[in-house]
């Protein structure tokens, strides 16, 4: 069973080399466990520490300067998309809720998913 995921809830890209914390910016009124409820607009997203994405124009940059060798250069997310496929059949204040299976795509390439949250599902017998 999938977990809401709300503000501060930890995320890693797959190009990154640091988790970063999800800020909640698209609603600021509906809480779970406390914190604002994240939903699938929810995609800006601080750095990563650095990126080793081929993809990303300042490590091709830094890369070809160093002949070949790989050389990761500060992260800067750039996601245009929403995260996915969230829960679109519960709502936040008009938009779907973000669950822990959601995955959002950085333009460079790297895939960032929630790898932490703090609003946990628990199942009673």
């Amino acid at each position: 069973m999938a977990n809401p995921v709300v503000n501060t809830a930890m995320c890693t890209c797959s190009f990154g080399v640091a988790p970063a914390v999800l800020p909640v910016t698209s609603q600021q009124t509906v809480m779970t466990c406390g914190l604002p409820q994240a939903t699938m607009m929810d995609n800006k997203l601080p750095t990563f520490g650095m990126c080793s994405s081929m993809a990303n124009p300042t490590v091709a940059a830094a890369t070809a300067a160093a002949l070949g060798v790989l050389t990761p250069m500060p992260c800067t997310p750039v996601t245009v998309t929403p995260w996915a496929p969230g829960a679109p059949t519960v709502l936040v204040c008009g938009k779907p809720l973000l669950n822990n299976t959601s995955k959002l795509m950085c333009s460079y390439g790297g895939v960032i998913q929630v790898t932490m949250t703090p609003a946990m599902t628990v199942q009673t017998p």
